[in-house]
C-alpha cells in the first residue's frame, strides 16, 4: 500500500545548543563558531539532515550486535528500513523517513521574557599541555528554552510494518532524550526534550486501529 504518516512535536532546547553554520567570511573578531540560521528570517535552525544523522546513528547503536558501527549499508535492517542507504542497483534502499529542517517558533515569547536574542555566545579556553599556551574561543549557542517544530514524514511502505517502524521512531526519540544534538554535547551542549508527539495519516487511507496504535506509540501509552 502507499500512503504518508506526518509526525510533529516539538523540541525544546533545555542545554546551550551548537549546530555550527559558517564562519568562512567572519569579521576579525567576531563569533569563532556561529550557529546555523534560516536565510529568510535569520533565525536559528535545525537542519533536517542534523536530526537524521543523528538518529540514524543512535539506532544502529541501539540495534547492533558490534559496539563499533561498520558501514551505512551495513546496518541493522530496521535502520535501513528507515533511512535508505546510498548504495546503487538493487541493493539501493530508500529513505521511508522524511526530515524537514525545523526553525526556531518561540522568538516572540523570548521577548516578551526580556529575551532580546534567541542565541548567546561561550567563551571557552583550551590550554597546550605541553606548551601552556591558551586557545580562547567564541562560541554561538541556541539558548536554553529555544523551541523548533518537529515535522517528520513517513512513508508508508507495507502496512504490516508500520507498528514496528513507529516503534523504533519512537525509540530513537528516546535515545536522543538520553544523548545531544549538535556539537560539544559532552561538554553540556545539546540536550534537549521531544513533546507533543502526533501521528497523522496526511496520504492515503490507513486503518483507523492502526493509527491509534502510532499515537499511543508517540505518546508512549
Amino acid at each position: 500500500m502507499y500512503g504518508k504518516i506526518k509526525i510533529s512535536g516539538m523540541i525544546t532546547v533545555e542545554n546551550g545548543m551548537h549546530i555550527g553554520g559558517s564562519s568562512q567570511f567572519a569579521a576579525i573578531g567576531s563569533v569563532d563558531s556561529p550557529v546555523i540560521r534560516d536565510r529568510q528570517s535569520d533565525l536559528p535552525m535545525i537542519p533536517g539532515s542534523s536530526l537524521k544523522g543523528k538518529m540514524r546513528t543512535l539506532l544502529a547503536k541501539q540495534y547492533s550486535q558490534s559496539a563499533i558501527l561498520k558501514q551505512h549499508e551495513d546496518d541493522p535492517e530496521i535502520v535501513l528500513r528507515l533511512f535508505g542507504n546510498s548504495k546503487k542497483g538493487d541493493r539501493k534502499r530508500e529513505s521511508r523517513l522524511i526530515f524537514s529542517d525545523m526553525i526556531l517558533s518561540n522568538m516572540d515569547e523570548l521577548r516578551e521574557m526580556e529575551i532580546h536574542s534567541a542565541t548567546e555566545i561561550k567563551f571557552e579556553n583550551s590550554i597546550n599541555r605541553i606548551t601552556a599556551i591558551a586557545n580562547p574561543r567564541q562560541i554561538e549557542r541556541v539558548i536554553r528554552g529555544s523551541q523548533f517544530p518537529l515535522d517528520l514524514i513517513y512513508n508508508v511502505m507495507r502496512e504490516e510494518e508500520i507498528i514496528e517502524d513507529m516503534g523504533a521512531i519512537k525509540q530513537g526519540f528516546e535515545l536522543l532524550q538520553y544523548d545531544y544534538l549538535g556539537g560539544n554535547g559532552t561538554r553540556g551542549y545539546g540536550k534537549v526534550k521531544l513533546s507533543e508527539l502526533a501521528a497523522k495519516c496526511v496520504v492515503g487511507d490507513i486503518a483507523a486501529d492502526i493509527m491509534d496504535q502510532c499515537n499511543e506509540i508517540m505518546k508512549g501509552e
